[in-house]
């Protein structure tokens, strides 16, 4: 048997001053942006409702869902540390490339590419 001594946990080490700030105010602007669109996509838009249509709300939705979760984690007390924030960001980015491939649908489908 080895007594190897217990090992000591990581300090935490916050992120720069005014990243965390900044992670939160461009959650909110692209989550601000979403819920715009989904109420003019969705509410107020003319025309049917297709598959693509559908495809791209539900895209949309998970796009908000998915900012709501980094929005929610960027509050956390937990993300003052660089570890979470650089997951809080990875959770962004992911939000981030799903509401833009449910807009370029979304595009597609009002230009009548797709129907």
């Amino acid at each position: 048997m080895s007594s190897t001594p217990p090992k000591e946990p990581r300090p935490r080490v916050p992120p720069p001053a005014g990243y965390r700030q900044g992670i939160i105010s461009a959650i909110t602007v692209l989550l601000g942006f979403s819920l715009l669109f989904v109420r003019y996509w969705n509410f107020e838009a003319p025309g049917e409702w297709t598959i693509a249509s559908g495809v791209a709300a539900f895209l949309l939705s998970l796009a908000i869902l998915l900012e709501l979760t980094a929005l929610w984690r960027s509050l956390r007390i937990e993300d003052d540390d660089e570890t979470e924030y650089r997951k809080t960001l990875r959770w962004f980015v992911a939000a981030t490339g799903v509401l833009l491939v449910s807009l370029l649908l979304a595009a597609l489908i009002a230009s009548h590419v797709l129907s």
